[in-house]
């Protein structure tokens, strides 16, 4: 099963940590020629920046069979405690996001004629998880389940599939900050997963690798939970 993603070109945001920093490592070593983006590259959020870093790839490339929608940031507060300025942020940083990355990259998709897109939901677009303050996250990964559906729509003319996978709690550099500071979390999580150990970026590397490779040609506007069965009581 080696060189599942042999000749395709793949980018993929948030690229320098966690989750999207596992995809590249395995995308990569499945064959696929790897154009990682980071905030140190590019500021996503910045409209004409977005546009002209998928533009030289596109340029260089002359196509992008693979966006994966990695990059994200949110902020974690009570409801009492969130400020305005933090909630837009999150918003922007779960929804534009995505919206610019795929946007700048679509005529690039497009050229692909069998291009893959895969975005990052969350086990918290279904459910609450008592004691974490995530309010403005749940909201964004719940507007990235809608945004996948509507756009596999328009990219299905074109060839573009897109899907998302929804993790569970994964150890990152960003998780592990939050369980530091809560001890308990990590027994909450725990108790809700069917699986009592929590994830790596890898776990949900394999899964994109799936998704963006030619055995998932039939699958678009799906959601994959990869999340330990914590969505499914």
């Amino acid at each position: 099963m080696a060189e599942r993603l042999a000749g395709k070109v793949a980018v993929i945001t948030g690229a320098a940590n966690g989750i999207g920093k596992g995809c590249a490592a395995i995308f990569a070593s499945e064959g696929a020629t790897v154009i990682g983006i980071d905030r140190d590259d590019c500021d996503l959020l910045d409209e004409a920046q977005a546009a002209a870093c998928f533009a030289r790839i596109g340029e260089d490339h002359g196509r992008i069979d693979v966006l994966v929608n990695a990059a994200a940031f949110a902020a974690f507060a009570w409801l009492e405690d969130m400020s305005y300025q933090n909630w837009r942020a999150t918003l922007a940083g779960e929804l534009d996001i995505v919206f610019l990355a795929a946007r700048a990259a679509w005529p690039w998709l497009k050229a692909s004629g069998t291009a893959s897109v895969i975005n990052f939901a969350s086990a918290n677009a279904h459910h609450a998880l008592p004691g974490s303050p995530a309010l403005a996250h749940c909201a964004g990964k719940g507007g990235v389940l809608a945004m996948t559906r509507q756009l596999a729509m328009e990219g299905a003319p074109h060839g573009i599939r897109v899907n998302a996978i929804s993790p569970g709690f994964i150890r990152t550099a960003a998780t592990r900050a939050h369980l530091q500071a809560d001890p308990a979390l990590e027994r909450q999580v725990l108790d809700k997963n069917m699986l009592k150990f929590l994830g790596e970026p890898e776990d949900i590397a394999w899964g994109a690798v799936w998704l963006a490779s030619d055995e998932a040609r039939y699958v678009t506007a799906a959601e994959i939970p990869i999340d330990a069965g914590a969505t499914a009581w």
